[in-house]
């Protein structure tokens, strides 16, 4: 058996209700935690000020945190931006009432503090409340109109059972990714957001890949079940799947472990999303085909009345 070259013959459906059973059991989990645990809301959605600033020279981040913890900014979130000098503190509205301008103003008297060389104010923006509620339903939308937009592409592409099957499995995706970021209580901002979009379109690849082998291979194989016809497509294209989601973790790990705190969140989203993803289109959007009862026929070239007399000699 040569995974690399195609050569496998795994009987993935024979395990499908074991395969649902987990995902239920993940889904339930992940509403659990959002309903007790919720979201951590970023500076994006909640509101704040966010002041970025640059040292010398590196400074030691716990250093930093420790200086804010001791002028009264407790909650502030401290991360690098770019080079290992410049960092970005991000205060949020419920520390302070201050203005924009004496906040920044005390956080750089307290970053400067026992520090050599001046520190440099790059920026100060506030976000208000309004602006995060906005965000925040933008975001929902933009998920919401990628569903939609699947689900028709799907349809008109394929057939009504495929693009059932292929929103099934995106709805999983979002919603156990968003439950494991609420588990771990990763700062949930637009970079999440647009991670989720992103494992949206990336899951959405994989089982398009799948479904073109299910469709090239009910005609292909007409003397198959509908069970072993799905089992040799998905053993076709997994080679292909796990070619390109190891390289695509290989890249997200890199960019986890020395992207820099700032896009922590982001590559986070994207590594959960992506292994979820490629466990779904095999599991979730291609067993919600045998389920909803896709068969050759619904995939057979309609004939037309009289073709078969016109093709005699």
């Amino acid at each position: 058996m040569n995974i690399l070259n195609g050569n496998t013959n795994i009987n993935f459906m024979s395990r499908r209700r074991i395969a649902m059973i987990f995902s239920v059991i993940l889904i339930i989990a992940s509403i659990v935690s959002l309903s007790t645990r919720g979201l951590n809301f970023g500076l994006d959605f909640t509101g704040g000020t966010l002041i970025e600033v640059g040292y010398q020279s590196a400074p030691d981040m716990s250093n930093v945190r420790g200086q804010l913890e001791d002028a009264g900014f407790a909650e502030s979130v401290v991360q690098t931006f770019g080079a290992a000098s410049d960092i970005v503190v991000r205060i949020p509205p419920s520390e302070t009432s201050e203005s924009s301008a004496e906040l920044s103003t005390r956080v750089l008297t307290a970053l400067n503090e026992g520090v050599e060389g001046d520190i440099e104010m790059r920026r100060v923006e506030f976000v208000g409340p309004q602006v995060g509620d906005e965000l925040a339903e933008q975001g929902i939308l933009a998920v919401i109109y990628a569903l939609v937009g699947v689900f028709l592409y799907v349809m008109f592409r394929f057939q009504w059972r495929f693009s059932v099957g292929a929103v099934i499995a995106l709805i999983h995706d979002i919603i156990i990714t968003i439950g494991i970021i609420s588990f771990v209580h990763i700062q949930f901002d637009l970079t999440v957001v647009a991670a989720i979009l992103a494992v949206v379109g990336y899951s959405l690849n994989d089982t398009i890949v799948v479904f073109d082998r299910i469709r090239e291979n009910f005609p292909k194989y007409r003397k198959r079940t509908p069970e072993e016809v799905v089992n040799t497509s998905i053993n076709e294209t997994l080679s292909r799947t796990l070619m390109t989601s190891g390289t695509t973790l290989l890249v997200l790990f890199a960019l986890f472990y020395f992207g820099g705190e700032i896009i922590h969140g982001f590559a986070f989203t994207l590594l959960i999303g992506i292994i979820i993803g490629t466990y779904s289109s095999i599991y979730v959007a291609s067993a919600s085909l045998l389920t909803l009862g896709v068969s050759k026929y619904d995939l057979m070239a309609v004939e037309k009345e009289g073709a078969t007399l016109d093709a005699r000699p």
